[in-house]
């Protein structure tokens, strides 16, 4: 049962900030570590990422990233990281993440992907009109099926927290540093998410989002 998460976005082997992460949950007090996916591609060390989180008992799921690193696909990338350099360990732990995992709340189920469910490459954006969202075939799945209350997901790098046809969507944005390297605790017992600024070399208050308010208006897809 999820009380109060502290979330992790796209890790993208970003080490020292996913250290200091885990250190800022432990000082706050979170009840569990959740982490999107795109564990993998970056310049830092995969191996001990994998080992952090292993150590930390965080729920993860696997992202595209981490995908093409065990297919051999996309090693053309920049920091891709190599096959041949994880070593067992990681590469079982990578083996054995999920695809999703459903969890529970007080406020209801809660979905724990990448993207959108099973499809790792898609997402909705802050800025996403309602005829984007229509013609996004992932999303439109999400809303039929309806399998949670809630999506926490990644892979956009765009923190956000959105409800569009009853559905919650909080997108964990990302560690790397290319884009705004965030981290989040969702608190399901006081509905808010808070918003954690990781650039520099510290940990700030950046904005606290509420889940009836979210980071925009609640809409539905007739708007």
């Amino acid at each position: 049962m999820l009380r109060r998460a502290g979330i992790i976005g796209d890790i993208h082997c970003e080490v020292v900030r996913l250290k200091r992460v885990l250190e800022h949950f432990h000082s706050v007090g979170v009840d569990t570590v959740l982490a999107v996916g795109d564990i993998a591609d970056g310049p830092g060390d995969l191996t001990e990422a994998c080992s952090l989180l292993r150590a930390e008992g965080a729920l993860v799921v696997a992202g595209n990233h981490d995908r093409w690193l065990l297919a051999g696909e996309m090693r053309d990338l920049p920091d891709a990281t190599r096959l041949d350099a994880l070593t067992p360990e990681a590469h079982r732990f990578l083996s054995a993440l999920p695809k999703t995992r459903l969890l529970e709340s007080g406020r209801g189920s809660v979905l724990l992907c990448h993207g959108l469910g099973d499809d790792d490459m898609a997402s909705v954006r802050p800025d996403d009109t309602c005829e984007a969202l229509l013609a996004n075939a992932a999303f439109v799945k999400l809303l039929k099926s309806r399998p949670a209350r809630f999506v926490i997901n990644g892979h956009s790098h765009r923190p956000m927290l959105r409800t569009i046809d009853g559905l919650t969507i909080l997108n964990a944005g990302t560690l790397h540093p290319m884009h705004r390297p965030i981290c989040s605790i969702a608190d399901f017992d006081k509905g808010e998410v808070q918003l954690y600024d990781l650039r520099g070399s510290g940990v700030s208050i950046a904005e606290c989002w509420s889940f009836e308010r979210g980071s925009r208006p609640t809409q539905t897809l007739a708007e």
